[in-house]
């Protein structure tokens, strides 16, 4: 069985006569959690003995977190499905998504998503977790997806992701020959009305910002580079729709489907700074084999 996910950190003069539940809450240790630690088998250690989040802090003291043991959500089952590991540390993942690939099971792929795969995966480590993905991606859209191995892992990066630390930077293939060499989009996302899957600009929308740099202009497409100030549901291709510069292949937003089976959109780089390391990382992923292929083939 493996071992618990736990924090460690020895008590210095800043923090010595702070209360441990005022300390973990600095440490952005929810409420939550901490109820979760108490009551589903977690622990709170000072020097290695018991004690509850009343117990004042002394100088040197040594505080372990033992979170809970996770199990994989009920009825999502690991499938022994090939993994593209870019990096893995005891805190998170990094894996290369495949076109075709659905991030998490839906009712059309109830099996074959990359959270089947992760189970799998974590089951023939035998790390005890569930799924916990911080960046989602289209079903056919490929690149870098980002994972937390653990539940207070993934609440960091979540947190993180709506102050704008998390950045993605994305490659896509635009209908048409784009005028402008650079651009940003602010344009409202809503959902379709009848519609549950399809969006649109709308003026009740959410904000949805979008910038992008034309890298070269092809015969009958745009090869551009794009970065989201927001994470709207389908936000690149409805704002290029709505440029009536549809991506290539994007049958659901009005993209011609001749030259490529599904959106050409992929997730090339993503920056963060590691949140127990503290350090900035960094991961690319090269341009899957149908785009490059349609890149080299469509010269001017």
């Amino acid at each position: 069985m493996s071992q618990q996910f736990q924090m460690k950190w020895v008590i210095g003069e800043s923090d010595a006569g702070k209360l441990v539940r005022g300390f973990l809450k600095e440490q952005e240790i929810s409420r939550t959690a901490l109820t979760d630690i108490k009551f589903k088998g977690g622990n709170i250690l000072v020097n290695g003995d018991e004690v509850n989040v009343r117990y004042r802090l002394e100088l040197s003291d040594e505080l372990t977190v033992i979170f809970p043991r996770e199990c994989p959500s009920e009825g999502l089952l690991g499938e022994d499905i090939p993994l593209s590991i870019l990096y893995e540390d005891e805190y998170l993942l990094v894996v290369n998504k495949p076109a075709g690939m659905n991030t998490i099971p839906s009712r059309e792929h109830p099996d074959g998503s990359l959270a089947n795969a992760l189970v799998g995966y974590y089951q023939h480590c035998g790390l005890q977790a569930t799924s916990h993905i911080v960046t989602r991606l289209d079903r056919d859209t490929s690149g870098i997806v980002l994972i937390a191995k653990h539940r207070h892992v993934h609440h960091l990066f979540s947190m993180m992701q709506r102050s704008g630390q998390v950045k993605r930077t994305y490659e896509a293939f635009a209908e048409g020959r784009m005028s402008l060499d650079n651009g940003t989009i602010r344009a409202p996302i809503g959902r379709k009305e009848d519609s549950i899957i399809e969006r649109e600009v709308r003026e009740d929308g959410q904000f949805a910002c979008t910038h992008y740099h034309v890298l070269k202009r092809h015969r009958t497409f745009t090869y551009l580079e794009l970065a989201l100030e927001t994470g709207r549901t389908h936000q690149i291709r409805v704002h290029m729709s709505y440029l009536k510069h549809p991506l290539l292949g994007d049958d659901l937003y009005g993209g011609d489907v001749s030259l490529i089976e599904r959106q050409a959109l992929h997730c090339k780089k993503i920056v963060f700074v590691h949140p127990f390391l503290g350090e900035e990382m960094m991961f690319t992923a090269l341009l899957p084999k149908d785009m490059g292929e349609l890149l080299k083939a469509d010269l001017l």
